[in-house]
């Protein structure tokens, strides 16, 4: 049997095949001629709605806002997996998901920016100095948590957390305490120096760019007059 489309039947026929024991995913995706993500997918479904969940949709789901701005905060809070965030919620896929985190951050799409560096999902490691200067950046962006986390290739989670960390306890909050044996990080006067400095550079650009938009403003006010 191989063809596109399965009644949800027919998908709960195929999962049980699979939690029997009987094949593997792999398999059974060749078996019938469906991609093992979609197989996956319908295991999800199944798991979180029963039945219904396997069922073909025939209108939109809808969220309340509430629920919504929880299921973006979890995420970005960095507590639980995009699949943990939808089983909770019951959202239908990761796709609204990040649809929702997009339009959360005030973009309509993760490369809003046209030339922007596309931004990292899996995040690296930095240092602390590394992170203040990040922070510094974000804040004199207006919160743009898109944009800072592609200047810096880092995630849109770590630019989000690391925000939240300073505005709670100040730059020490930013030090990476996991680990019993790592030493405390620490910054000299010199690194201290060139964090101010980028600090100010951050701010001047930030009052240029301002002063060119009232410019502009302007301008077009003097042209209607």
């Amino acid at each position: 049997m191989s063809r596109g489309k399965y009644n949800a039947l027919e998908k709960l026929t195929i999962l049980e095949e699979v939690s029997n024991g009987e094949i593997g995913f792999l398999a059974a995706a060749t078996k019938y001629g469906i991609n093992k993500t979609t197989l996956m997918k319908w295991q999800r479904r199944y798991k979180t709605h029963g039945y219904k969940g396997l069922e073909r949709r025939t209108h939109l789901q809808r969220y309340s806002a509430e629920l919504k701005i929880q299921a973006v905060k979890d995420y970005l809070e960095g507590d639980l997996s995009q699949y943990q965030i939808i089983d909770k919620y019951k959202i239908a896929s990761t796709r609204q998901l990040f649809n929702w985190i997009n339009k959360y951050n005030g973009h309509s799409s993760l490369t809003a920016y046209k030339g922007e560096r596309k931004a990292m999902t899996k995040g690296r490691t930095t240092t602390w100095q590394e992170r203040i200067e990040i922070v510094q950046y974000c804040l004199s962006n207006q919160y743009d948590y898109q944009k800072t986390a592609g200047q810096f290739q880092v995630s849109y989670q770590q630019v989000y957390q690391w925000v939240k960390k300073f505005e709670g306890g100040g730059q020490d909050a930013l030090k990476d305490g996991r680990g019993r044996k790592k030493a405390p990080e620490e910054l000299t006067a010199a690194d201290q120096q060139k964090l101010k400095m980028k600090q100010m550079e951050y701010e001047i650009e930030r009052l240029r760019t301002e002063n060119a938009f009232l410019k502009k403003l302007e301008e077009l006010e003097r042209r209607r007059r």
